[in-house]
């Protein structure tokens, strides 16, 4: 009986060594896939590890074995991490909050379990009395950083577009399930959803990311010394944005909106509020840092579409978004003020900036209009 705890480890750190790599997976076939030794010498065999087994050409290199990846695991679901019943026992036992365990570290989500928390961060938190990224990042996951700064297949507005809090389309058919071999965008995101960055929608096939803990590891990618020049431009044209905004400098809110939309980002269909909305979350990606963003808050009587908190060192303004299709960006603000939006924030105590935003598709332009109370 085997027992290979970590079976791709080689296939992660060995990852620019063809050789040695191909030199593994036929042992690999030695054991498992051969009529003169396997039938007569395996009773059974059980391999763990990061990556599903190595594909040859289109096939999986050792094909006899059950599979059971984070894609679907299958009956193995509540194995891949704590539960939710396991995280409420240990916020209980600790006196800690579980809804900012929640917040924090939940991760994968399966259909017949519920959620799956990282275990690690979790033991961290109630060690330490204190919720805040543990994440444990390896040289694979950096190495990624290649592939996003070189702009494969379009991969930095993926990145901006998942930071701001989308969804995305992925097909995880085609990856070959190794650290070198991408051939599209779809490659690097499964690879992704295997190391845990993303979160994997079976059913709608589709990822974002999971948690506030991940959210940091990707905030870091904006602000590290590799991003290239790029991003800085788009981080730019964000920063100034944010700053008219606060200034009420609703005239270049406008203009900066559409230029973004024209230039930067572009949903497939751009027909709906939903689609603005997109629009408008990657427009303020220069906000992740000093604001918290609550979509669809329930506020007075009625839903804010997108609220702007400031966190506790941000000497910001507060600000309420709401978004218009084909009506008008006065008519964003006073609906604001008929169902009493800013009531959310009654105990906030600093100025708030409501922000109306409309987009004309006959003109196809965008307005706003900015008032503070």
């Amino acid at each position: 009986m085997f027992v290979i705890d970590e079976w791709d480890a080689l296939i992660r750190e060995a990852k620019d060594d063809a050789v040695a790599q191909k030199r593994y997976l036929s042992l690999l076939r030695e054991w498992f896939k051969s009529n003169n030794f396997t039938p007569k010498v395996v009773a059974a065999a059980y391999m763990t590890g990061i990556l599903p087994i190595k594909k040859d050409s289109s096939q999986s290199a050792i094909s006899d074995f059950m599979e059971y990846s984070i894609l679907n695991p299958g009956g193995f679901a509540e194995y891949t991490g704590f539960t939710e019943k396991d995280v409420r026992n240990l916020c209980k036992k600790y006196e800690m909050s579980f809804e900012e365990a929640k917040k924090w570290y939940d991760g994968y989500d399966f259909s017949k379990n519920g959620a799956v928390y990282n275990p690690y961060s979790v033991m961290c938190a109630v060690k330490f009395r204190e919720f805040q990224s543990y994440w444990r990042k390896t040289s694979a996951a950096e190495s990624l950083m290649t592939y996003i700064n070189m702009d494969f297949d379009g991969m930095q507005e993926i990145i901006l577009r998942l930071i701001s809090g989308e969804e995305i389309e992925v097909d995880t058919d085609n990856f070959e399930n190794d650290f070198e071999t991408f051939r599209s965008r779809d490659d690097v995101l499964t690879l992704l959803i295997h190391l845990g960055y993303l979160t994997w929608d079976r059913k709608e096939k589709t990822a974002r990311i999971p948690n506030e803990e991940i959210k940091a590891e990707f905030r870091k990618i904006l602000k590290g010394g590799t991003v290239n020049r790029k991003w800085m431009e788009l981080i730019g044209h964000s920063q100034k944005l944010l700053e008219d905004t606060i200034a009420g400098n609703a005239e270049a809110v406008a203009k900066a909106i559409e230029e973004i939309r024209d230039t930067q980002y572009a949903p497939t269909f751009y027909n709906n509020e939903q689609a603005l909305r997109y629009v408008i979350k990657f427009a303020y990606i220069a906000a992740i840092d000093q604001y918290l963003k609550v979509e669809e808050l329930p506020s007075g009587k009625g839903i804010a579409d997108v609220v702007y908190l400031p966190k506790r060192k941000a000497m910001l303004p507060a600000m309420v978004i709401e978004l218009k299709w084909d009506k008008s960006p006065g008519g964003a603000i006073k609906q604001m003020r008929d169902r009493n939006y800013p009531a959310v924030l009654k105990d906030y105590g600093g100025e708030i900036v409501m922000v109306g935003i409309n987009y004309h598709s006959k003109t196809k332009t965008h307005t706003c209009k900015i008032e503070k109370i």
